[in-house]
């Protein structure tokens, strides 16, 4: 979509055209869902947790400053929405304080290239405190700093979930590994690891810039 069409839906939305907002809608689906999938527990978690966010869309849009991108500006509202649904059911329970999240370090994940699939998988059932702040961090790049102000917690504990995400998704992956594997030398196959399946996808389609180390 180039940028006269796109400012031609965002004027026509300004004015609550239901056209326009439904061709808005479709035509950034696919980018919002992607944010939201991240930060939900499912499909369905995340499909509510987006009509929500292009709510807001359509009625701040008036607000929206056309020499900017608008993906940044929507991507932006479809995270604080994701993390506000979850604020708001209670569903994040940050625990470790400062001193317990001192020693700790980032760490890294076995292998930064993991089909789009898998890894969503892999983050989905990460427990939501680990799970937000790995998003934030390594996904979207915010200081444990910023963390902190944005979930009400402190930077300690932002670095101690980013560092207990980190280990769990290890483990997954591991045992994804092992499991394909196993899988592969009993058929009598090639054994063609997860960790090696198209890691441009997901730098396009799910970290944008990759995971941050």
């Amino acid at each position: 979509m180039g940028d006269e069409e796109l400012h031609q839906l965002i004027r026509g939305c300004v004015k609550q055209d239901r056209k326009c907002q439904k061709m808005l809608y479709k035509a950034f689906y696919g980018f919002s869902m992607g944010i939201c999938l991240r930060y939900a527990n499912n499909r369905d978690e995340a499909a509510e947790v987006m009509n929500q966010g292009f709510f807001k869309v359509y009625t701040h849009i008036e607000r929206f400053d056309m020499t900017r991108p608008f993906k940044a500006w929507l991507g932006r509202i479809m995270m604080n929405v994701s993390i506000d649904y979850y604020r708001a059911n209670l569903k994040m329970a940050y625990t470790d304080d400062l001193d317990k999240a001192e020693h700790l370090t980032d760490g890294e994940l076995v292998d930064g290239n993991l089909n789009y699939e898998d890894l969503l998988r892999m983050v989905q059932q990460l427990p939501q405190a680990y799970r937000t702040v790995f998003n934030l961090f390594a996904i979207d790049g915010y200081s444990h700093e910023e963390i902190g102000d944005m979930l009400h917690i402190s930077p300690g504990t932002s670095k101690s979930n980013l560092h207990k995400a980190r280990q769990k998704l290890k483990t997954m992956i591991l045992k994804a590994d092992d499991a394909a594997s196993n899988q592969n030398y009993s058929r009598g196959m090639d054994y063609n690891p997860i960790v090696a399946i198209c890691g441009s996808d997901i730098k396009n389609a799910f970290f944008n810039n990759g995971i941050r180390k």
